[in-house]
């Protein structure tokens, strides 16, 4: 079997859509599963609409997520000289041939087309005319000469055998009269030179591959290997839209999500792997084949891509978590930074996505003060005599503490609230209001154990000489 070369061929006209991404995905790890190349282009040919700031972001994201590509980007717009010196070699062994029709011709041919209810297309008028007969000062466009007879046949990796009838295409344009080739011409071109051997992409490419199967014939190269898989639905059963949560790549960092749980939730919007959900990279690389490929139309879950993102964050290096955390905030104390440090197992527990977690860490990072926040009226009318009394006698305990850990803080302040007749449910839930400053937070002992003895008190006592 040849070395397989895949590639992702996006427009640079806006972000790297999460349908893009999955076909990126997909191209990347049928190269990577076999040993072979993966390539990308960037298809700008449409210059108008062709930005920098979309070409950075199309890197940008797939770098984020991990799909790296193998050689430097190909840019489409500086092959068009080849496009065009190959299609003129087309009209010299009579595949294809210069057409004079003018926008009024065109438009008339399409109004007698839908008058006779066929679909409008071209209608082959300058086939057999030679171009010595010409209308004079009239730039031409290239066209294919297209089968008229049979069949062109698909033999899909994913959708099986498709085939449609030859009288159904038309003699597409290959170059248009101001001299540039067209998409289809660029694209076969550039798979056959770069050459790819296998093309995934959307069934939404599905009328162009017949197209560009014709181009291939005519230049008489080998076909690539096609599958084409169904778009991604929205939950509903709709093309997926932003209503659905369908962003760009950037929208999914930017909301706190992992790269590892991006690529699992695309991973599994079209492949399959028996039951399993949760498949790291690496065990994708090592599964993944086109037999797994599905026909049907996935459907994105946002909801299931924050749990699934839960479970990454869950798993992360701990470090990994600080240190985005760090840099999202800035500079910190370093007393806080350790705080956090020892802290932050406990808050990844709790969260699913990197803005919960940054949010959750300025339990340990942020600044103590009284008053504290009442939104949830907590403190609205004073405490309750026999919490005061007991909050007191936790100080005095806490400060008699020789041992500091978890284990020995629950005996402690659980014989003490017995003792003193108080639900420990009830004190528990003020000492963490007032340690956090927020009503969700991690365990009372647990936050205990980060602060430490000096800090835990100092808390205490700031809040009973405000509020009691």
């Amino acid at each position: 079997m040849n070395k397989i070369i895949t590639r992702f061929a996006p427009s640079p006209t806006g972000f790297l859509h999460i349908g893009g991404a999955r076909t990126a995905l997909f191209n990347w790890l049928l190269a990577r599963h076999h040993g072979g190349k993966f390539l990308l282009r960037i298809e700008d040919t449409d210059r108008a609409r062709s930005t920098q700031e979309a070409v950075d972001a199309i890197f940008d994201g797939l770098k984020w997520l991990g799909i790296e590509w193998d050689e430097d980007p190909v840019f489409q717009f500086s092959k068009s000289g080849r496009h065009v010196e190959l299609a003129e070699q087309l009209v010299k062994n009579g595949s294809a041939y210069y057409c004079y029709c003018s926008p009024q011709e065109l438009e008339q041919m399409r109004e007698e087309a839908k008058a006779k209810g066929i679909s409008p297309r071209y209608n082959g008028k300058w086939r057999n005319i030679s171009p010595q007969d010409a209308p004079a000062g009239v730039k031409p466009v290239i066209r294919l000469r297209a089968s008229l007879e049979g069949r062109t046949v698909l033999h899909d990796i994913v959708q099986g055998t498709v085939t449609v009838a030859n009288d159904q295409l038309d003699d597409m344009i290959l170059v248009r009269s101001d001299g540039t080739p067209t998409f289809m011409l660029s694209v076969v071109v550039d798979d056959h030179d770069m050459g790819i051997t296998h093309v995934i992409r959307g069934d939404d490419h599905l009328t162009n591959t017949f197209r560009q199967i014709q181009i291939y014939e005519a230049f008489e190269w080998p076909l690539p290997q096609f599958g084409h898989i169904p778009l991604i639905h929205g939950p509903d059963g709709t093309k997926l839209s932003k209503r659905h949560g369908a962003l760009g790549v950037d929208g999914y960092r930017d909301m706190g999500f992992l790269p590892e749980a991006v690529c699992n939730c695309l991973l599994r919007l079209g492949w399959s792997h028996g039951d399993d959900e949760i498949i790291t990279m690496q065990q994708a690389v090592e599964w993944f084949t086109t037999d797994n490929l599905g026909k049907s139309p996935s459907r994105f879950d946002f909801a299931k891509l924050v749990n699934m993102n839960g479970h990454y964050i869950r798993n992360a290096d701990n470090e990994q978590l600080l240190n985005y955390i760090l840099t999202t905030v800035g500079d910190i104390p370093k007393e806080k930074c350790n705080w956090l440090r020892v802290g932050i197992n406990g808050l990844k527990q709790r969260v699913k996505t990197l803005l919960e977690l940054q949010d959750l860490s300025m339990i340990y990072i942020g600044d103590f003060w009284c008053p504290l926040p009442d939104e949830f009226g907590l403190f609205r009318n004073g405490i309750e005599t026999d919490l005061t009394e007991t909050l007191r006698k936790v100080v005095g305990c806490l400060k008699q503490a020789e041992t500091w850990t978890e284990e020995n803080l629950e005996i402690i302040l659980k014989e003490l609230t017995s003792d003193c007749g108080v639900a420990f449910g009830r004190i528990a839930q003020l000492l963490r209001n007032i340690l956090a400053r927020r009503k969700v937070t991690p365990g009372i002992f647990e936050m205990l154990a980060v602060f430490g003895q000096k800090e835990s008190i100092r808390r205490f006592e700031l809040f009973l000489d405000y509020y009691c």
